[in-house]
Formats: structure tokens, C-alpha cells, sequence
């Protein structure tokens, strides 16, 4: 699912092998834009605003588009063989002498003016992986709503850019309260740590193949029984002389255990929780799957 992590991947292997090149092709199958032509004109660069990408191109023009939750660039060698999707779900194809850059179910695709980007991307927040980072504003906007649920707060573009669907239920997990929880209730000091950490994890991830949340090990209660008392004599017991009362069993201390999997919670319903076993359970927020630990998170829940 894009993210910021992983759009900011796609800018970075765009601008790889778009910028500084001419475009020899260029074919953008959305009507409002069917006869344009960029053809001739040098690929500036491209970069990562938020969710969103900006290709910027000479002459003073921008392409924008946004991945939402199923778009995605490819981008291929002059003859390697297209994998992307069928061809009715191509929105753009751009290419140069040593690539073709190809985008598939783009949910938004248009050109405009660079002057004009902020028509497009001035509504965002502060971006967790751009170099206008500023968690003190994206605290400020997310406390601008304290009634808001957590969970719509972090995708709420306008707050911070960047969080999807996966991080808001991985960094509420790390929280250890529900997405339902309003902002407003968390406990003091929660909300600057989380906005810390939502940083910190998107730039964990910002060139990792795979999205990785969790660490190599947790601390977690074996099952069974309580471990059974000392069997060391009680000093001073003699053959005629009873010990003591033992003390009662002692509670299995938590024990560390080699973590497999890259997410705490999203896309793991039903199954165990990570830290305490609990079933993880799911629930729409806002028509988003968003998934949680019963066990682990406090606060509201459907």
C-alpha cells in the first residue's frame, strides 16, 4: 500500500531514470489531458511531496499524480516487457533513449503549471520525510481537533503528510491506545512521542524493500502454568523440624522471543497478538480496514 516511504521509492527511482533526459515519448490516457504532448522537453527532476509526486519538466510544467491505494510507476529498459497491469489500466507513459517510465491506475493524473503546484500540494502538513519537517506545526494541527479519533488524525493529510492506513495502525499499536481514542485523551506526553515516532519510522523504511515496523525480539509471558516454587530447603528445616510455608508459585517471568513478523498488527486479524497473544481484532474506521490489539491498546473500540 503506498505510503510515504514508498512513494518517496517511487520519486526516487523516477527522477533515476527520468531526469536530465529528454523525453522521446509521452502518452497521458486521462481525457482532460489526451493531446498533450512532452514530447521533446527535459525531465527537471522528480520528488516526493507527501503521498503525492510532482514531475517537474521543462517549460515551466508539472505532472502530478497520487498512487491512493492501488496506483503505481514502473519503470522498464527499451525492451524489456511491460509487467505492470493490462494495458487499459495505463494513465501515462513516459520515456526517454534508456527508459520508459509507465503509470498504472493512477487515480489522479494532471498537468499544471509548476508555478502552480500549491494548487495540488499546498493543503498538505508538514511531510514526515520532506525537508519541511516540522513536528512542532504537525503537533499543532493535530491538537487543533482534540474531539478528532486518533486514527483520522494521522490520515488526515493536512495534519502531517505521509501517514497511510498501515502506519496509523502500527503507530497507535506502538501508542498503546485504540484509533478511536480522541486526540484530546491521550495521556500527557503521547502525542509528541507519537509524532516523533511517526517520523522516525518512515525514515526507518524510506529505503527498505519491504515495510518493517516491529523489532528482532519481544518481551512476552510463556504459556502454562505458573513456574513452580524453589525446592532449596528453607534454612534452618531439620528432619523433625517442618519448614515454613513455601511461598506461592511464582508468575512465568517474560521471556524474549524472536520477532518473524514485519507488522504488529495490520494484516494480521484474528491471529496473535505480538506482545500478549490476544487476537488481534478488525474494524472499519472512515472505510479503512484498520486493525488493533484488544489486549495491548486502551480506549474505544466499535
Amino acid at each position: 500500500m503506498p505510503e510515504g516511504d514508498t512513494v518517496l521509492q517511487t520519486a526516487t527511482r523516477l527522477h533515476e531514470a527520468l531526469a536530465g533526459q529528454v523525453l522521446t515519448r509521452s502518452d497521458l490516457r486521462v481525457p482532460r489531458f489526451a493531446t498533450a504532448d512532452l514530447s521533446g522537453r527535459t525531465v527537471l527532476d522528480v520528488t516526493a511531496r507527501g503521498k503525492h509526486l510532482l514531475t517537474r519538466i521543462e517549460g515551466g510544467l508539472t505532472l502530478h499524480s497520487h498512487l491512493r491505494m492501488d496506483g503505481a510507476w514502473r519503470v522498464y529498459a527499451p525492451d524489456e516487457r511491460w509487467r505492470g497491469g493490462p494495458g487499459h489500466q495505463i494513465r501515462a507513459i513516459l520515456a526517454n533513449a534508456e527508459h520508459t517510465a509507465v503509470g498504472y491506475r493512477l487515480p489522479v493524473l494532471e498537468l499544471l503549471r509548476t508555478s502552480e503546484e500549491d494548487r495540488a500540494v499546498g493543503h498538505l502538513g508538514p511531510d514526515l520525510l520532506g525537508p519541511d519537517w516540522d513536528p512542532g506545526r504537525a503537533l499543532d494541527r493535530l491538537l487543533a481537533a482534540p474531539e478528532r479519533p486518533l486514527g483520522e488524525a494521522l490520515l488526515d493529510q493536512r495534519n502531517l503528510a505521509g501517514i497511510g492506513n498501515v502506519y496509523k495502525c502500527e503507530l497507535c499499536f506502538l501508542a498503546r491506545v485504540t484509533p478511536w481514542l480522541p486526540v484530546g485523551a491521550l495521556p500527557d506526553g503521547a502525542l509528541p512521542r507519537l509524532v516523533t515516532l511517526a517520523e522516525r519510522l518512515l525514515n526507518a523504511n524510506r529505503d527498505r524493500p519491504t515495510r518493517t515496523t516491529t523489532i528482532t525480539s519481544e518481551l512476552r509471558t510463556p504459556p502454562g502454568p505458573p513456574s513452580p516454587p524453589s525446592s532449596t530447603p528453607a534454612p534452618g528445616a531439620t528432619a523433625a523440624t517442618p519448614a515454613p510455608a513455601r511461598a506461592p508459585a511464582r508468575p512465568r517471568a517474560p521471556q524474549p522471543v524472536r520477532v518473524q513478523e514485519r507488522l504488529y498488527v495490520y494484516g494480521r486479524a484474528r491471529r496473535p497478538c505480538l506482545r500478549c497473544g490476544t487476537p488481534i481484532r478488525l474494524a472499519d474506521q472512515d472505510d479503512r480496514p484498520t486493525y488493533w490489539c484488544p489486549g495491548c491498546q486502551s480506549g474505544p473500540t466499535p
